[in-house]
């Protein structure tokens, strides 16, 4: 592989690890954001309505950086990965065209409703436009998912000449790589969601500041980031695990560092993979669990390394074996941490009072983006060598006519470009944040439901 096309990894690795910060956070905060509206409807609590605007605000912000930084993905792959949109561009294209033309439009045309139309539409309608928002979200990710499944497990395609064709387009869209990826992913978003707003309203307790919606915003985060923590361990990782298990092998050997075939293999808690002596240093293996979790069976045979070619191995196991133990790790204790909220909550809103337990919620927020950009990298490392899976090696996907300079240029070029962004970014959220939800709200409180009852004066919310 030339200098040329690693770099064209690297580049590419980057500007998607970067911009998948900010679908993570508009997929999960969508969700929680009907949810917060609906209880408004439902409560008449304008506490809750006004809880969703605040975290629309965010929602917007995280929206418009998404957008930004999905921008140059495309690009590339016309300008660095020239060769794999050849190849593959008449499958491709289509599910990337989709997710632009579908989910892309339905998504930004109602979140301007959402922003915008509450007072002239009024409060069903607004509800309304947070449903389609989130549905938007989660169909982009649909077609995304769709577009990295065919090119993890591709299916329904022709090869005419040096091209591939569609030759079944539902089989294209109905892979069955396809949902236990999307509900990995989609879970994943959520987890986040929720850890952002029970971090950001465990910060309001802690501060003394917002009390009451530091406990709507802790509540809501604690319940349903429990929810979507354990349907991250079980079906969705355990479908995930399956399915790798099932149709890449390989992959699965370099997850668990598993040099050589085994039967009644262990799972590994800890060591460091050393592919020159084809080992695990310092393990720390749990026997027999790799084999029951993948096969059902306590002495089922899971191939090592060995069992396959050097040249169809991933290039990177120390890499990819570290990616996937950072996510399983960090999501396995999304679990207690949870958890034991959630049971503090239950137990008299101890949670709204329990210090130790609001530190915890506050400094987790960061980790599940952590863990889902490793899981992105996880994914993206066990699939190599192929940039399409048992068809187009990645040394053969690349542009043909790109310099290493070039690419470095743009590399460094797309750091800055990025690294003001995510000032931009962090300043604006944090700005929002620590005005608080009611910041601005007095004018929207009077907002009149339909039906003609006045909604609750924000004035009236009592803190403390």
């Amino acid at each position: 592989m030339d200098l040329s096309t690693i770099l064209s990894r690297v580049q590419f690795a980057f500007t998607v690890g970067y911009h998948y910060i900010f679908p993570q956070i508009t997929m999960g905060l969508a969700f929680l954001i009907v949810l917060l509206k609906t209880l408004y409807l439902i409560k008449k609590d304008e506490r809750y309505n006004i809880s969703a605007r605040f975290w629309a605000k965010i929602f917007a912000t995280s929206f418009v950086l998404g957008v930004v930084t999905g921008i140059p993905m495309e690009f590339q792959f016309g300008t660095n990965w020239a060769r794999f949109s050849a190849y593959a561009g008449d499958i491709i294209a289509q599910t990337l065209a989709m997710e632009g033309a579908f989910a892309f439009f339905l998504e930004s045309a109602f979140l301007g409703v959402f922003l915008f139309g509450e007072k002239v539409f009024g409060q069903k309608v607004h509800w309304l436009a947070a449903v389609m928002v989130w549905l938007g979200t989660w169909a982009s990710g649909a077609f995304i998912v769709a577009s990295n499944a065919w090119m993890q497990h591709p299916v329904g395609y022709t090869i005419v000449g040096n091209r591939l064709h569609i030759s079944n387009y539902w089989e294209v869209l109905l892979n069955p790589w396809i949902f236990p990826q999307y509900l990995h992913t989609m879970s994943g978003a959520v987890v986040t969601g929720a850890f952002i707003m029970a971090g950001l309203g465990a910060y309001y307790l802690l501060a003394r500041s917002h009390v009451d919606y530091g406990r709507i915003f802790v509540t809501l985060g604690v319940i349903v980031g429990l929810i979507a923590s354990v349907i991250q361990l079980y079906p969705s990782g355990d479908l995930e695990g399956q399915q790798v298990a099932k149709y890449q092998p390989v992959k699965l050997a370099a997850f668990e560092g598993l040099f050589h075939t085994e039967q009644g293999a262990g799972i590994v808690i800890l060591g460091q993979p050393n592919t020159a002596t084809g080992q695990l240093d310092n393990p720390l293996i749990v026997p027999k669990v790799l084999s029951f979790l993948t096969y059902r069976r306590w002495e089922a045979v899971v191939k090592g390394l060995d069992a396959f070619p050097p040249n169809q191995r991933p290039d990177s196991i120390e890499l990819l074996y570290y990616s996937y133990h950072i996510m399983v790790g960090l999501g396995t204790f999304f679990i207690p941490i949870m958890g034991v909220a959630c049971l503090l909550w239950l137990w008299k809103r101890r949670l709204f009072t329990t210090r130790w337990m609001l530190w915890i919620l506050m400094l987790a927020t960061p980790f599940p983006v952590i863990a889902n950009t490793a899981g992105w990298f996880t994914t993206e490392l066990g699939r190599q060598p192929w940039i399409i899976y048992g068809l187009l090696p990645t040394a053969q996907g690349s542009s043909a006519n790109l310099s290493a300079g070039n690419v470095l240029f743009t590399l460094l070029g797309f750091a800055g470009m990025y690294l003001l962004l995510g000032l931009l970014y962090v300043v604006l959220s944090v700005t929002e944040a620590l005005k608080g939800p009611e910041s601005g709200e007095g004018e929207e409180a009077e907002v009149a439901e339909e039906g003609g009852l006045p909604g609750l004066a924000t004035g009236t919310v009592a803190e403390g």
